[in-house]
């Protein structure tokens, strides 16, 4: 019989997110949103899950605000996706436990935010689909990358 190969170690969390590349991310993401006409509440937060930017674009809806806000906090404190949780939940059964968990947020658009291999930030898009909500956070990423 064959030994299971260990668990890869979470990554680590690294230094914060600057301002400057916050920026880049949220520029990329409005873009992503506006060319799709997408009214979206986009929020970055640091490594350590604090706000560093938030914009509500025109017509975003009011109660998309904390929400884009817990979806970034998640995708940190737990470091990985908020799809992941969204999709155990879908599972029901004992995954339902999951909505009880103060500070998770089980639904797809929080994204972690990696630079040199290390957790620097996230974001939460919310404002349209779960779909929708994780294009707009991966094009905002995908700028940062490039």
């Amino acid at each position: 019989m064959s030994t299971p190969a260990p668990a890869a170690s979470p990554p680590a969390y690294g230094p914060p997110i600057t301002l400057a590349q916050a920026k880049i991310v949220m520029a990329a993401a409005e873009a992503e949103a506006l060319k799709n006409g997408w009214p979206m509440i986009i929020a970055i937060v640091d490594s350590g899950a604090n706000l560093v930017l938030l914009t509500r674009m025109e017509n975003g809806q009011i109660g998309s605000l904390q929400i884009a806000q817990d979806k970034a906090q998640t995708a940190v404190r737990f470091k990985r996706q908020t799809k992941v949780f969204q999709d155990l939940v879908a599972t029901g059964g004992g995954q339902l436990r999951l909505l009880a968990m103060n500070g998770l947020t089980p639904l797809e658009g929080g994204i972690p935010i990696f630079h040199d291999g290390k957790i620097i930030g996230g974001i939460g898009v919310s404002g349209m689909s779960s779909v929708q909500d994780q294009q707009v956070g991966e094009a905002g990423i995908a700028a940062l990358a490039a």
